[in-house]
């Protein structure tokens, strides 16, 4: 199987709208926590974790989005498809499930 840079130019924009949209939710549910609601001791301390954890979420996801924007701006070198450490190529299975990889299998 060859590399197409193609393929993987609309794989990386594809996750790259997903992840947009995903981010946009995430920031919705970590708007801060208003204490005039009335809401129960238990509820108030049940949704202050689960914003912590959607916060969580929130940044990795950015994370990745900068990493699939970076993949998409260097697709085109030459050197796109190589591992970083070892500079063996890496495989075109691993590159469409994670097209913002620098890292081949044994190396990651």
């Amino acid at each position: 199987m060859s590399l197409n840079k193609e393929d993987i130019k609309s794989k990386i924009k594809e996750e790259l709208r997903k992840l947009e949209q995903d981010i946009k939710a995430l920031k919705e549910l970590t708007k801060p926590i208003s204490p005039e609601n009335t809401i129960g001791r238990i509820s108030r301390m049940d949704a202050i974790n689960n914003k912590s954890i959607n916060e969580a979420s929130l940044r990795q996801s950015e994370d990745r989005l900068r990493k699939l924007k970076l993949a998409l701006e260097k697709v085109d070198n030459s050197d796109f498809g190589i591992c970083i450490r070892c500079k063996q190529a890496i495989p075109v299975g691993r590159i469409m499930l994670m097209p913002h990889t620098q890292k081949c299998v044994k190396c990651a």
